[in-house]
């Protein structure tokens, strides 16, 4: 078994950051996962980190695996890192941090800003799109420190997501992976390298092009660990690094979703649906696929933000009964939701909810709200509970639509990761929803597993990507769909839950315009 070569992925999440050492037929042989506090918020709706907290993590359950693994460092043939998406991290020359890390949860924007003028400008009137480029242009922590802190913008030599400060800590390079550029970048996700001079996107997010890390694809070598590198983790000098993607990329790939037939759901903070492409399509007009975790590809992808943040939600305000029976079983409350799932009918006797509960850019649009309609004296929590799942399910079969519209290609079967996977109800209505086979991947560290699948194959240990996700991803349980539910769901999806949005747009539209919430970009904050 030692003489096998292992392969070592380092996932740092929002919750946590996880050492994971797979073999080459992606079993999970060793994990250890080292708790973060996600952010703090020195005001309100602020999420920030200091940088040196997340090499801190890393180093600890690097240390931590060492310590309980039999399997010897020299058996590690390389190291493969994925990260959370778009924290933003500014460093000096010597790469130390200038402020803290603007953690992807940060809710500040930055109003007043110049548009995007010239043909562009023009373009975007034309198209009815300058409010949503005005939007990305107010999101974009760049434009914010820019504008609030010229002097920590002055004194920045890099400008790195989590992945490249990271990298930086464990290389001594500013060098990224293709495939973790997610975020308000001058990015070009067509070609997959930064944006041509000309690009609307540096007029919109305006900075240097040296302020940007070098990038090399997915499966290429970043680097190798450096003896400072070395000492602080435990991990061995000179241990390639193999690059991989960014935390969803890696999940998408990870649960066996490489072809654009099988779509990834994941039941996680910011619920989503992807696929693989090797075609740039746009799902929504001016919205990009994101990099693959594959070199060369895309992965078409629609959110729901604050996707499965609704069961924390759900838990904090309805769940005390749970919490107490959790505390007392030494199980956690989501564990005993499922009892609420199954006291209740498919369909929550009619209780529907759109789970809108952040605006869009453009589906939905940035008035929306969350919704919940058809409340009778029958219902309670349970119900409330089922149909917030049912919910997010509708969802994103709504973006499955979308999917196959743009692509043209019909997905045929799903794999579901992320934390709702692991509940039994979900994986069943899921399937009866969207009338497909719904399949839980062999593990639950998926995107630990699709970063060491890069790494398998940029060190040679597999030949191609199809034959490394061949080899080290597999179905788990499979849940079916039952032909009596899925007549029930097929009726409440298209006669009630696709009209839902279209028929409050305009609702929705006045209460934004009488409380001022969401409010608009270019209007101040009440």
């Amino acid at each position: 078994m030692q003489n096998q070569p292992y392969i070592l992925a380092i996932d740092a999440g929002t919750q946590s950051i996880r050492a994971l050492i797979f073999d080459l037929r992606g079993n999970l042989v060793e994990c250890v996962r080292v708790p973060i506090e996600a952010y703090t918020s020195p005001q309100p709706g602020w999420a920030e980190q200091d940088p040196a907290y997340f090499w801190q993590a890393l180093c600890e359950a690097c240390q931590q695996l060492w310590q309980q693994t039999d399997i010897p460092k020299e058996a590690i043939a390389g190291l493969a890192l994925t990260t959370q998406r778009s924290t933003l991290v500014n460093v000096d020359k010597e790469g130390q941090p200038l402020r803290p890390a603007i953690v992807w949860l940060d809710q500040r924007r930055t109003e007043g800003l110049k548009p995007v003028g010239g043909l562009w400008g023009l373009a975007f009137k034309a198209a009815g799109m300058t409010e949503t480029v005005a939007y990305l242009q107010a999101e974009a922590e760049a434009n914010w420190i820019r504008t609030h802190q010229p002097e920590i913008w002055a004194q920045t030599h890099k400008y790195l997501f989590l992945s490249g400060y990271l990298t930086f800590r464990l290389t001594g390079r500013f060098v990224d992976s293709v495939g973790c550029q997610v975020g308000y970048m001058p990015f070009d996700y067509k070609a997959l390298t930064w944006a041509k001079p000309w690009d609307w996107k540096w007029q919109a997010v305006p900075m240097e092009p040296d302020v940007l890390p070098d990038l090399v694809p997915p499966t290429e070598r970043l680097g190798s660990v450096t003896a400072a590198a070395a000492a602080d983790t435990g991990l061995p000098e000179g241990l390639p690094i193999i690059a991989a993607a960014a935390d969803k990329a890696c999940e998408v790939i990870g649960a066996g979703s490489l072809e654009p037939h099988i779509g990834c759901l994941s039941y996680g903070t910011t619920a989503t649906i992807n696929t693989t492409n090797t075609k740039y399509v746009e799902v929504i007009p001016l919205i990009p696929p994101y990099p693959a975790a594959a070199p060369g590809r895309y992965s078409l992808e629609i959110q729901i933000y604050r996707g499965y943040w609704m069961v924390s939600w759900f838990k904090q305000q309805f769940g005390h009964p749970e919490q107490r029976r959790a505390n007392q079983q030494g199980v956690t409350a989501e564990d005993l939701f499922d009892e609420l799932v199954t006291q209740v009918p498919p369909g929550s006797m009619g209780l529907m909810l759109q789970p809108y509960w952040s605006p869009g850019l453009k589906v939905p649009g940035p008035e929306a709200k969350g919704a919940i309609i058809g409340f009778g004296d029958v219902h309670t929590r349970a119900h409330l509970y089922r149909a917030l799942l049912e919910g997010l399910a509708y969802a994103l079969r709504e973006g499955k639509e979308r999917i196959e519209r743009r692509s043209h290609i019909p997905i045929t079967e799903l794999r579901v990761s992320g934390g709702g996977s692991q509940s039994d109800a979900a994986m069943q209505l899921t399937a009866d929803i969207f009338d497909l086979p719904a399949a839980r991947p062999h593990i639950y560290e998926t995107s630990g597993l699709g970063a060491a699948i890069d790494a398998a194959v940029g060190l040679g240990l597999h030949p191609d990507f199809d034959t490394a996700v061949r080899e080290m991803t597999r179905a788990g349980e499979v849940f079916t769909p039952n032909p009596a539910t899925r007549e029930v769901y097929d009726g409440l999806y298209h006669r009630v839950y696709k009209q839902m949005y279209r028929r409050l747009k305009a609702l929705y539209e006045e209460i934004r315009e009488i409380t001022g919430y969401p409010e608009k970009v270019g209007q101040s904050r009440r």
